[in-house]
């Protein structure tokens, strides 16, 4: 299957993608995290705070505040379990045990790591591995990498204020073992989801974030040890302890084209023994033919994507205008803390005027610092939101567009679409008839190819997944919950909306709503 035709199926025709008689070996399922052994080991602190407050400008970021930050986007944070009803009587009843983090995951396998390379004055220089199981530090490669950086990334050269830089990886196998080929679109919007987290936690400890998708892949993964037929870079995000700081491409270096052979050349090959308990591991040679297919070989391959001013589609004549609010604000810690995915546990409900506006103001109005731009990081270039709504104050049924820069919801149609959307789930885990919002992350069907080539498919999973976390910390805020689903049929939304003829496709469903308190025990594991 050439590349073209399997990114085109993992969208609109999931079922090929999938061998007919895949089977899942649940005896030999990895570990949702990575472990390393026999390498020297940095302990984080465990008094993480239960708020967060703005530190003071002129302190030094620590290694506790960096713990801090990392617990709060990647780290175990809650242990639970549910029941499992397999029968008529209690002897049926089984229990499910999990270990959550604050960020949603495809099955809550977790594909991705984090790597952190650091500069503090009580821990060695150098790149280290967030040991999720225990909480801790793991030094893989140590030394001073400024220079090697400041060639691999864009804008690496810019280091003003630069404190820490986060590598966010993938390691394939994590989820291939249950999803075969449709884990590839569950890994890019599960990076995306956690450079979410990132950007979120970032700005309300008083960092400023910078997010990196082009770089020399095979410069990073040899500099972070990786093998890429197993794992593989796929975000770069820079912590500065500047808030004001804006990141400007400069020309510095540009006639200087540095090439990932030679700079994996400067550095020894690393070899560390890891565990991740799967006793048999199979191939999976599409997914690594699409990794490196969107490998960057030089930095000749670095590009601006330039502003889309057709990112909106005036759908419908109706304009309805929703109501301005106040800035709107909410405890992050508290909202993580109560994040989770309802799925059959909605209830239908009454949505107010006011809960719409500011979840759709709130998700969509934002911009964050990234390598792509022309402008500071405005997302809403590449990305919009549709929904298809019920049951909600003053606005009659059927699918809207939002335009945020007039505050506005265009009608597309009038109608109740629930059962629509409820036959074209793959699964019934969400019962539709009980959401009374329906959103989709709508964005380039061509995933700008023209300029990104096939790495433009996963940034654009990746920028979707932030747009996904954002919502759900939104939705939670206002009283609701969300639950984010690739199972649906994404030919059929796109007709609904009418972007099937205007080069747009729904990228992922987001239904959210009111629900009912789940059944079962959770414990936090915040000290």
């Amino acid at each position: 299957m050439d590349l073209e035709t399997f990114l085109h199926d993992l969208h609109f025709n999931t079922e090929k993608v999938t061998p007919p008689d895949w089977q899942v070996d649940w005896e030999d399922a990895p570990l949702p995290y990575k472990l390393y052994r026999g390498l020297p080991v940095v302990p984080l602190s465990g008094d993480v705070p239960l708020l967060f407050e703005k530190r003071e400008t002129h302190l030094k970021p620590s290694l506790a505040e960096l713990g801090h930050f990392l617990w709060y986007v990647y780290g175990l944070t809650q242990y639970c379990q549910s029941p499992l009803n397999n029968g008529m009587n209690e002897k049926d009843v089984s229990f499910v045990q999990s270990m959550r983090r604050f960020v949603p995951s495809g099955g809550a396998l977790y594909p991705n790591e984090i790597y952190v390379y650091v500069n503090f004055e009580d821990v060695p220089q150098g790149i280290y591995h967030y040991d999720v199981a225990h909480h801790r530090l793991v030094l893989v490669r140590e030394g001073d990498y400024d220079f090697y950086l400041a060639r691999s990334i864009k804008n690496g050269n810019d280091t003003s204020g630069r404190f820490c830089t986060i590598f966010i990886s993938t390691v394939f196998w994590k989820n291939f073992y249950k999803y075969n080929n449709f884990s590839y679109r569950l890994q890019g919007l599960d990076a995306g989801v956690l450079i979410g987290q990132s950007i979120e936690v970032a700005n309300r400890m008083g960092f400023s974030s910078r997010v990196c998708y082009q770089f020399l892949d095979r410069a990073l993964n040899h500099l972070l040890g990786l093998s890429e037929q197993d794992e593989s870079v796929y975000a770069v995000i820079s912590l500065s302890t500047d808030e004001s700081i804006n990141y400007i491409d400069k020309d510095i270096n540009k006639k200087e084209v540095a090439s990932a052979t030679e700079l994996c050349g400067e550095l020894p090959l690393l070899e560390h023994t890891l565990y991740n308990r799967s006793k048999r591991v199979i191939p999976f040679p599409t997914l690594n033919k699409v990794n490196e297919a969107s490998m960057y070989e030089t930095t000749k391959s670095f590009v601006k994507l330039k502003s889309n001013h057709n990112a909106r589609h005036s759908l419908g004549t109706e304009m309805i205008l929703l109501p301005f609010m106040e800035d709107f604000s909410y405890d992050l810690a508290s909202v993580c803390r109560k994040r989770h995915s309802p799925d059959l546990d909605f209830m239908i409900g009454k949505v107010n005027q006011t809960q719409l506006s500011t979840l759709l103001k709130e998700t969509l109005t934002f911009s964050y610092q990234n390598d792509l731009d022309e402008t500071y990081g405005n997302i809403e270039s590449r990305m919009s939101l549709y929904g298809s709504f019920y049951n909600v104050e003053r606005i009659p049924n059927g699918t809207y567009s939002y335009n945020s820069n007039t505050h506005t919801l265009r009608t597309i149609n009038m109608g109740d679409y629930r059962e629509l959307l409820q036959n074209g789930l793959t699964m019934p885990t969400v019962n539709l008839y009980q959401v009374p919002l329906c959103l989709h992350v709508v964005g380039e069907r061509d995933y700008f190819k023209e300029q990104l080539g096939y790495r433009g498919y996963r940034i654009q999973q990746m920028e979707a997944g932030i747009l996904v976390q954002r919502l759900l910390l939104v939705s939670v805020a206002l009283g609701m919950g969300g639950h984010p689903l690739l199972g649906f049929d994404a030919n059929n939304c796109d007709q609904v909306y009418r972007i099937d003829s205007k080069g747009k496709t729904c990228l992922i469903q987001i239904p959210i709503g009111p629900y009912r308190p789940r059944s079962w025990l959770k414990g936090s594991l915040q000290s």
